[in-house]
């Protein structure tokens, strides 16, 4: 009971507690200083410097909960957002530009059906019921028949070479276990990622901006790098096309060389190597790159 105190006036933030993207989900909550100690056996964190409780949960259950509102805030796929049904109760606070993947139909590369509408009527096998139903009502209203959407949660991909379904519905990141089970996708039904989500009546709206925040400072930190360098006035125009920063560069005079100036800009993390690569070549010399572990842009 004493525990269950301890939750009272706390926003409860729902987190995956295994899975591809729980180690991503924790690196985000360090880096926007959500401080926190979870024991091995615990499902439940508080933390240490917010009115904060963590609640780790299967990433499958996390939209239902902030969605009944049994939890305020929560980090899950959009494609678990369609598949709980809980749109309309919940809001997307922010995209967390990891955990890309598509939702797609796949069928064997050889096998008869190749086309979404050929497999109205057949056997499909997903996780995703609710969205694979709804994508294929319409389409058995128009055809008179009916498609059979059965249920499994792990193993997909081994439905139709046992013999169990037809064709699949399954996220693809890379496509390697999909090509390795003799599979390819013919539809996608929709692209997804890892979002922030809050329920709608949630009390905590001022706390869920600072942290959402906060997250949005590790999302443009892992995407920049401050680069610094030095160049002559006269090479300063055509240096800051190469670096022109978000709102500009800031450039300040060498009192130490005359005609010099020093530059600083924050650049792509992904194009760093062609921008210093170009910015040697129009005279820039001690160029450094710094990175980030939060901002705010």
């Amino acid at each position: 009971m004493e525990f269950v105190k301890d939750l009272e006036d706390r926003l409860l933030f729902a987190v995956p507690k295994k899975g591809r993207i729980y180690q991503t989900c924790i690196d985000l909550l360090k880096g926007s200083d959500i401080h926190f100690n979870r024991s091995s056996r615990q499902d439940i964190a508080l933390c240490t410097n917010l009115p904060i409780a963590l609640i780790f949960l299967p990433a499958a259950d996390i939209a239902k909960y902030v969605g009944e509102g049994n939890i305020d805030l929560g980090i899950t796929g959009q494609d678990i957002v369609a598949e709980s049904e809980v749109k309309d109760k919940v809001r997307e606070v922010e995209h967390l530009e990891f955990g890309k993947c598509r939702l797609a139909i796949e069928v064997p590369v050889k096998g008869e059906y190749q086309t979404l509408e050929s497999l109205v009527g057949k056997r499909i096998v997903t996780s995703f019921v609710n969205t694979t139903s709804k994508l294929f009502e319409p389409l058995d209203k128009k055809a008179g028949k009916k498609t059979i959407v059965k249920h499994v949660s792990g193993s997909v991909e081994a439905a139709c070479a046992l013999g169990l379904a037809d064709g699949i519905v399954d996220l693809v990141e890379t496509g390697e276990s999909m090509r390795a089970a003799g599979l390819h996708d013919i539809y996608d039904i929709m692209k997804t990622q890892s979002v922030l989500i809050a329920n709608k009546k949630t009390k905590h709206t001022e706390l869920i901006e600072k942290i959402a925040s906060r997250m949005r400072g590790v999302i443009a930190a892992n995407k920049y790098v401050l680069c610094t360098y030095n160049i002559e006035r006269t090479n300063l125009a055509k240096a800051t096309t190469i670096t022109p920063g978000r709102l500009g560069p800031t450039v300040s005079s060498l009192d130490s060389h005359e005609g010099w100036v020093a530059v600083s800009s924050m650049i792509s993390k992904k194009e760093k190597g062609d921008i210093l690569d170009r910015l040697t070549e129009c005279g820039a010399i001690d160029i450094m790159v710094t990175p980030f572990t939060n901002c705010r842009v």
